[in-house]
């Protein structure tokens, strides 16, 4: 047989498109060609793959070899294709039958000395496998293939290796990638609890509060308060991600530099980018676009340290991603999307100096100072947190105590999964999730209620999105009470958690 035809997936975003690997031996001087918009990588294969084969102990084809990756227009980077190109040379020439690779895909580099190397989007590739196909991949890859939970995924270390098994499976020992296996988060010894957190009562069940009903906090407060503290405990006190969840988020964090340990797969995301970061280092891009913080956390926790610090235009990019939880970026070659259904966690001081407020600090800004620091934020940004809760200095004698009296993140955690399912079961989301008709339906407020909060949405010349926001967070407040309907206490404790809107 001088044609063959074998399959491997391309990494598009995070998608895996399949890509049909078609070699040909013709007659004619020995030439290597690879067609089918390759970039410089796969181009390379063509050394990288005649070495390995020779170096395997097999032999490379002295003729004319022409390898088209199909379909044409999809572009293809990196050596995710050697393996696949190998094996259809191998078929090729006559050293592998066709039928060994039936309803089979191969996903792999190969070194110059035949060894089979990971690549990055394995997890990818694996869950657009179709299910009646077995995928061939390197033993580097086997801890995030094991995430995927696919029974007819083969790791192998050598090329020599798979072709051995691919000539006889019988006699050679070979085993499937198994399937990890799923924790909780009360498994890991948290290193962030919250019984470490002294004091800051109101801040820490604000923190509660947004863990159950999954909405936007910002803390606002002089510095050594404890705002940057509360924020990293928010991760222990969620409920860990379920198996598609987990997936979903090794998905993205394959797709790129960032690693996620197996220890923690299962536990919720925390980024917490410099205020240097640039706009696409927040939401991604490039001209290869990768994901950026926002698609990095999702499922978990984005925290901004000292908000006012970023720059405003870089603020301004992460309104629409907070909405639609997914981000778009379009390039001249590729369009593609990336999920973003994070929460934000922000952190920011009161003033330049940090002391405005402060009960034994004086501040040393002029007003017109700390307009320019406060006008960093704009009004639609400052619209999307659903709270904003003060976090005030507090006395060295709470701060230095050793007793750890506080709720641990564990037994918070219990409240806040039970909440979870309440919400989950009324309405098949979160409560920060809710709009339209469902909002209004789900919060069902009286006839007075609704008259009494559009009263004070016009004085405090609130927007109609804050007034939605507002409506979320009393339905959550009533669902920690165990309330079925939202009280009037619900909705002044919403409103008053939006404070920074009332300067």
């Amino acid at each position: 047989m001088s044609l063959s035809i074998v399959f491997a997936r391309a990494l598009v975003g995070i998608e895996a498109p399949s890509v049909r690997v078609e070699t040909h031996l013709s007659n004619g001087l020995p030439a290597f060609t690879i067609v089918g918009l390759p970039e410089a990588a796969v181009k390379e294969s063509r050394e990288r793959v005649r070495s390995a084969i020779l170096n395997s102990g097999l032999e490379f084809p002295m003729r004319r070899v022409t390898v088209n990756l199909a379909p044409a227009d999809l572009p293809k980077e990196g050596g995710r294709f050697d393996l696949a190109i190998a094996i259809g040379i191998l078929i090729a020439s006559g050293q592998l039958e066709a039928r060994a690779v039936e309803n089979a895909e191969f996903v792999s580099e190969l070194s110059l000395g035949g060894q089979c190397i990971g690549v990055k989007g394995i997890l990818t590739a694996l869950l657009a496998l179709p299910c009646n196909r077995n995928a061939y991949i390197s033993n580097e890859n086997e801890s995030e293939a094991a995430m995927a939970a696919c029974e007819r995924v083969y790791s192998c270390r050598t090329l020599a290796e798979l072709v051995a098994h691919l000539r006889d499976p019988e006699l050679s020992e070979w085993t499937h990638v198994r399937a990890a296996q799923a924790v909780s988060p009360a498994d890991f010894s948290l290193e962030h609890d919250m019984s470490h957190v002294q004091g800051q009562f109101n801040a820490k069940h604000a923190l509660k509060v947004a863990a159950c009903g999954g909405h936007n906090l910002l803390f606002y407060g002089p510095p050594g308060t404890g705002k940057s503290m509360l924020a990293s405990r928010m991760p222990s006190i969620m409920p860990g991600l379920t198996r598609e969840q987990a997936i979903e988020v090794a998905s993205i964090y394959a797709l790129g530099s960032h690693k996620r340990s197996e220890k923690d797969w299962f536990l919720r995301p925390f980024r917490s980018p410099h205020h240097s970061s640039s706009a696409a280092a927040l939401v991604g891009g490039g001209s290869k676009p990768k994901p950026g913080e926002v698609s990095l956390a999702h499922q978990g926790v984005l925290f901004l340290d000292e908000l006012p610090e970023f720059a405003r235009h870089v603020l301004e990019v992460l309104r629409e991603p907070i909405e639609a939880k997914k981000v778009a970026i379009s390039r001249a070659q590729v369009q593609t999307s990336f999920p973003a259904s994070f929460q934000l966690i922000a952190a920011m001081n009161p003033c330049p100096c940090g002391y405005a407020g402060h009960p034994k600090v004086a501040c040393t800004d002029t007003p017109q100072r700390i307009n320019q620091y406060l006008a960093k934020l704009s009004g639609p940004l400052l619209d999307r947190f659903d709270m904003h809760v003060e976090v005030p200095f507090q006395p060295a004698s709470i701060t230095l105590t050793s007793k750890r009296s506080n709720e641990s993140s564990a037994q918070i955690r219990e409240k806040v999964l039970v909440v979870h399912d309440l919400q989950v079961a009324r309405q098949g989301a979160l409560n920060n999730d809710l709009k339209g008709d469902a909002l209004v339906d789900v919060c069902n407020l009286t006839e007075e209620q609704t008259l009494w909060l559009s009263d004070v949405i016009d004085r405090l010349a609130m927007s109609g999105r804050a007034a939605h926001r507002i409506m979320r967070v009393a339905r959550t407040l009533a669902d920690i009470d165990g309330e079925q309907a939202i009280g009037e206490a619900h909705l002044s404790q919403a409103i008053q958690y939006r404070g920074l809107t009332r300067r």
